[in-house]
């Protein structure tokens, strides 16, 4: 192999090369044939000039030459012999397949001289290009009226997006204050429900309470076999097995008066004469004699007629009022509405006189207030509001001490009719009872309304 000659490798003095010889490079043979043939030439060529340049020179010229040729190819100048040999096969094989292409070229374009088209089918193929032309003009209008209408579309698009987007906001914004009124529509609801049922609620504790007779629950008058009964207490004697205690007759005079005056009270009635004093088992009515008239200051039919009653419904019966109006004037007897039971050995029933003058002086106090709801319901016959048709009077009459013709004392009978008269007392007092529980209702029923 040859040293490279190249300048840049010759001048590195790392690199070492060996200058090869023609003896070295050539086979003996063909030196020797060579040597033959310069020493021939060299014979038969005429002498060199003496002004030929120097061997330097020419060394130096050949190496600028093999760089020049190196620079210009992909192989280093100057190259061996096998390297030559290889150069020239691959050279060889290019040329003969460029040879071959040329010959390629050459018979097409032979074909093509022969095949020339004729005129005719030159101007049909001229129709046809012009008639492509013009398709393709057309669908390129077509493309771009369509690519138009595509912009136009997808304006159409951004827009309706922009509009869905909106309507979306106003959807969240109407469903927020839909659920914003929802919930307040049901807070509304739900306090109108309540106040509702609270209003149902008072509605029926107010009918329950009117339905309610307050006098009823505190004055249950009611009868227990031949006894008439007033909160359970039994009010008369009977011999025995049906023996009654004084301290349950006391009792229940004591709650008989305590209703006599509040149902006085309650309809503005005074009693005339007397004054009840309600103190449970220890009870009296106290008795107020009242002097005749004098001629001069009341007329005479006055004296003669019965007590009436004066009726004040502004001026209720209190013990102070009538106390500072009768104390002067009148002489005051305090009566028992009670007997403690303990008689002398073979005292007879005389004895119970101060009973008998209490039980007389409550059976007219009765008698007054029947007189009184009497008069009043003719007065105002509108007012009247008893299931009974006709009148309002008591159940039973009451004359003097006797009331349905049965004497209220103890002493002027026998227990049995003792026992019945209080019975009648009581079945009186419920009457009154009612008129003033009636009175009651209609008082609120006017208050409502």
């Amino acid at each position: 192999m040859a040293a490279s000659t190249k300048p840049g490798l010759r001048e590195n003095p790392a690199m070492s090369f060996v200058m090869l010889t023609d003896s070295q490079v050539v086979p003996p043979q063909a030196a020797t044939k060579g040597s033959s043939r310069r020493e021939h030439s060299n014979a038969s060529e005429p002498p060199a000039d003496a002004s030929q340049p120097p061997l330097s020179q020419q060394i130096e010229s050949s190496t600028r030459l093999f760089e020049i040729l190196s620079a210009r190819s992909d192989i280093d100048h100057p190259i061996c012999t096998e390297c030559t040999e290889l150069l020239l096969s691959s050279l060889v094989s290019r040329l003969s397949s460029a040879q071959k292409e040329r010959d390629a070229y050459i018979g097409f374009l032979k074909s093509l001289n022969t095949t020339s088209p004729t005129p005719a089918q030159l101007q049909k193929a001229q129709s046809s290009l012009s008639s492509a032309r013009a398709a393709e003009a057309k669908a390129f209008s077509s493309l771009l009226s369509l690519e138009k209408e595509k912009a136009d579309l997808d304006a159409e698009i951004a827009a309706l997006e922009a509009e869905s987007l909106a309507l979306d906001a106003e959807e969240q914004d109407f469903w927020r204050s839909r659920n914003a009124f929802t919930l307040t529509l049901t807070e509304f609801q739900n306090e109108r429900d309540a106040l509702n049922a609270a209003y149902e609620h008072d509605a029926q504790q107010l009918e329950r309470l009117q339905r309610t007779n307050v006098y009823n629950d505190c004055f249950c008058i009611s009868h227990d076999g031949h006894f008439g009964t007033i909160n359970g207490l039994r009010l008369g004697r009977l011999p025995p097995p049906q023996h009654v205690e004084w301290a349950e007759i006391n009792a229940a005079l004591g709650t008989a008066a305590l209703l006599l005056a509040t149902v006085a009270e309650r309809l503005g009635c005074e009693f005339r004469g007397y004054r009840i004093k309600p103190m449970g088992s220890t009870s009296t009515i106290e008795k107020f004699d009242i002097p005749p008239p004098s001629s001069s200051t009341a007329p005479p039919s006055q004296s003669s007629s019965p007590a009436t009653i004066t009726p004040s419904p502004t001026a209720p019966s209190s013990p102070s009022h009538s106390q500072s109006k009768h104390d002067q004037t009148q002489k005051t007897t305090t009566l028992d509405l009670f007997s403690s039971g303990d008689l002398p050995l073979g005292a007879n029933k005389f004895l119970h006189r101060r009973l008998d003058a209490g039980m007389a002086a409550f059976l007219d106090c009765i008698r007054q207030l029947g007189d009184y709801v009497e008069q009043s319901a003719s007065a105002s016959p509108s007012s009247n509001t008893m299931p009974t048709k006709g009148i309002v009077k008591l159940p039973y009459e009451i004359k003097k001490d006797k009331v349905h013709g049965v004497s209220i004392k103890l002493g002027a009978g026998t227990d049995e009719t003792w026992t019945r008269a209080c019975k009648y007392a009581l079945t009186c007092c419920k009457f009154l009872l009612a008129h003033a529980s009636n009175a009651g209702s209609r008082a609120s029923k006017g208050v409502g309304a």
